[in-house]
């Protein structure tokens, strides 16, 4: 069990579900585990999604594999095994972002100050969505920071940008334009729209809606 104690200080602040006290819920998503694909060569990345999905299932492994009643031979070469494959994929984090689990941890913090939300987005590769998706719904996220979040390629961190309430005027529309996905309902409906804009894409709702056909 030792590998299970040596990393419970850092993995026990981001179980599969966390909520914080500054209220950020740190979720798993089943989409989260699916693979990016890069448009131009169609090549599967590992991006850190993806990365923490495989390590968190090996820890639930390991915890059922340390609470069932095997033959110690078994057990010892079992447990060696998926501790190799849970270090192995704590390296592949750390070589997507240096000290990956500390930065984790200070955005999950209490203390988490949107100046350091701000560096952490500036150091992060576009490859860690885990990181920047938790910034990117993070309650002191400031305009600055959500702005350039709005440009990165995971849909689910656009979305976050576009619902949440410090993201600005010049953020919602641009997002109101991505034609990846249909972004402009949730702009819609966030308070910072402008006046105009907000009118014209509730009017678009609402042609949308008069034009589903009645059951």
């Amino acid at each position: 069990m030792g590998l299970t104690r040596e990393m419970g200080a850092v993995l026990g602040t981001i179980p599969e579900l966390v909520q914080d006290s500054a209220g950020v819920a740190n979720t798993m998503r089943r989409s989260d585990l699916v693979q990016h694909k890069e448009k131009e060569k169609g090549a599967a990345t590992r991006t850190s999604q993806i990365v923490f999905g495989e390590r968190q299932h090996l820890l639930r492994v390991l915890d059922s594999l340390e609470g069932t009643d095997l033959p110690i031979a078994r057990m010892q070469q079992e447990r060696r095994t998926l501790e190799e494959l849970i270090h192995a994929r704590t390296r592949e984090l750390n070589h997507i972002n240096t000290a990956w689990d500390e930065k984790i941890g200070l955005v999950l913090s209490a203390e988490a100050k949107p100046e350091m939300l701000e560096k952490l987005v500036k150091q992060a590769p576009e490859e860690d969505f885990y990181l920047l998706r938790l910034i990117s719904e993070h309650p002191r996220s400031n305009a600055k920071t959500l702005n350039k979040l709005a440009k990165h390629p995971y849909g689910a961190i656009r979305e976050n940008v576009a619902r949440h309430p410090n993201a600005d005027a010049a953020t919602l529309a641009w997002l109101s334009r991505d034609r990846s996905q249909p972004l402009w309902y949730l702009v819609a409906f966030n308070p910072n729209t402008p006046t105009p804009l907000q009118r014209r894409l509730r009017d678009r709702l609402k042609r949308l809606g008069e034009s589903q056909p009645s059951k």
